[in-house]
């Protein structure tokens, strides 16, 4: 009997957690820009196999123009300042800088706006779009989650946070250098909090 209860215990818990998810009906439809202190954009690759580096970007923008009621009608447009990336390593940060790289000097911008966004789940989704890099625009698809969409505790205003990640080869747009030593294959990672104000 203790073992049957227990069982039922497990498969109750089970049944919570897969019908827990987040959902847009607490927050309104409308324009949602960029929390600039919890937004991340870093993508990561393989160097030679020895290790997995985690390189990002220190200013970029985004605009979500939401329709809580209808996902798919959504859309969102990014800009990043390429010349803000960040490796941590300053002679690094020069080499990706310069023409062997993203060239942001001739190319100050990448950006993504999307085209189609689709329900994958209760709380998942794709958002295709053309993600552009040195001036060659590719259609890409991020795997996205809502994390969170709620009134916002401090801020006091509807806000809304995802996660998403795509991959992508950098050899695509120009960033070939070192393939295939060093990887070709690059994934980017996105977590953003997004206030309706």
């Amino acid at each position: 009997m203790k073992k049957f209860a227990r069982t039922a215990y497990v498969l109750a818990c089970m049944a919570l957690t897969a019908t827990a998810h987040a959902d847009l009906s607490d927050v309104p439809s409308g324009k949602y820009s960029l929390d600039l202190s919890h937004a991340y954009i870093t993508f990561s690759y393989s160097h030679m196999g020895f290790s997995t580096p985690n390189i990002g970007f220190r200013d970029f923008d985004a605009s979500l123009m939401l329709d809580s009621d209808r996902l798919e009608n959504s859309s969102i447009e990014v800009v990043i300042n390429a010349d803000s990336i960040e490796s941590l390593k300053d002679d690094f940060n020069g080499h990706l800088k310069s023409g062997d790289f993203f060239d942001t000097g001739n190319f100050p911008q990448a950006t993504f706006s999307s085209t189609k966004i689709e329900s994958t789940g209760a709380d998942t989704f794709n958002v295709t779009g053309n993600l552009t890099i040195k001036d060659v625009t590719k259609p890409v698809t991020l795997a996205a989650t809502l994390n969170k969409a709620a009134m916002h505790p401090m801020q006091k205003v509807p806000t809304v946070g995802f996660s998403a990640q795509t991959t992508i080869m950098r050899s695509d747009f120009g960033l070939d250098r070192y393939v295939p030593n060093v990887g070709d294959e690059v994934t980017i990672h996105v977590t953003v909090e997004m206030l309706q104000k």
